[in-house]
């Protein structure tokens, strides 16, 4: 069996969509016999008769009603892998690979997501998760080409963009000793926060920074916000989440807030940021998923816009985030 070529499935769907031999010939900027020639060539390499032409016009047979149906997904294929090859040609990455902090809001993220798939559906992105410096180890070792971080896993090694902010919220369960109401509408004291268990975001890292915003002697120590969650949920501690994951919660009143006094004089309020590499591996496609990111970042609803944050003194021990 001969194997249609892409010219023959082209000139095929001409004489369906346009009637006949005569006025394919003229889409197709060729004479009517060459027409008539390619679909008489069709027609032997498949086996197939295409066309009844017992009539002024050529009428397609059921057979080439089906196969219409095929040619169409077959062009439209090959119309999709020459647009991927010419934005390939214009230097648009291949792979986006992206490392995202835990602390970074999955709702953010998801529409950034959303809008660079149409933008560029030709790139494969890939995305994974990873807690404070973990995010910028894996752009400086190669394994990831953008990365999205708080200000506990930046470096200096690395390009930056502002971002957004994001406020952190101190919170327990209802049932916590900490949630109780005060005299005054006081919050805990400092003494009461060292009381109690304190769920901490936590990573080992040879190049980590001192504890922030931990209060207690008393720490459990989790990888993922999730778990924070849970473990938050179920009474067992007391921490900080970011609002944008628990807003349902706090509206429904399964977690509540908790305002200790020393907070009072400090932010609790983490700068988002964009890291990379310069180079080629950093093109269009990373560009416009940073700028994109930026721009939802400035929209109502969304988290505060971009402010400064400083580098931080390097030490060897365990990072924590509250």
């Amino acid at each position: 069996m001969h194997e249609p070529t892409i010219a023959e499935l082209r000139t095929f769907l001409a004489v369906i969509e346009h009637g006949s031999f005569s006025s394919a010939a003229r889409k197709l900027g060729r004479v009517q016999s060459a027409v008539s020639q390619t679909i008489a060539t069709l027609e032997e390499g498949l086996g197939v008769k295409l066309f009844d032409r017992g009539t002024k016009r050529p009428t397609p047979t059921d057979a080439a009603r089906v196969l219409a149906v095929s040619a169409h997904k077959v062009l439209s294929e090959v119309g999709a892998l020459a647009e991927r090859a010419a934005s390939f040609s214009r230097g648009t990455e291949a792979v986006v690979s992206l490392c995202v902090d835990a602390l970074f809001p999955l709702g953010h993220l998801v529409r950034a997501c959303a809008a660079f798939a149409a933008e560029f559906p030709e790139v494969e992105l890939r995305v994974a998760t990873e807690a404070l410096s973990a995010v910028t180890s894996r752009v400086l070792s190669g394994e990831a080409t953008l990365g999205l971080v708080s200000p506990l896993g930046l470096t200096p090694k690395l390009e930056r963009r502002a971002l957004f902010t994001i406020r952190l919220v101190p919170c327990a369960a209802p049932s916590h000793p900490l949630a109780r109401p005060r005299p005054g509408g006081e919050g805990p004291s400092v003494e009461e926060l060292r009381d109690h268990v304190q769920i901490v975001l936590s990573e080992r890292s040879e190049d980590g920074v001192p504890d922030q915003g931990v209060h207690s002697p008393r720490t459990w120590r989790v990888g993922d916000l999730h778990t924070k969650r849970a473990l938050m949920l179920a009474g067992l501690g007391w921490g900080n989440l970011p609002e944008p994951l628990i807003e349902e919660d706090l509206r429904k009143g399964r977690l509540v807030r908790v305002v200790p006094q020393v907070f009072r004089k400090h932010s609790m309020t983490l700068a988002m940021s964009a890291v990379y590499r310069r180079g080629p591996a950093f093109g269009p496609a990373h560009a416009w998923l940073v700028a994109k990111l930026e721009e939802l970042g400035r929209e109502p609803h969304a988290p505060s816009g971009p402010t400064k944050t400083g580098a931080r003194k390097k030490k060897k021990t365990s990072r924590r985030t509250p």
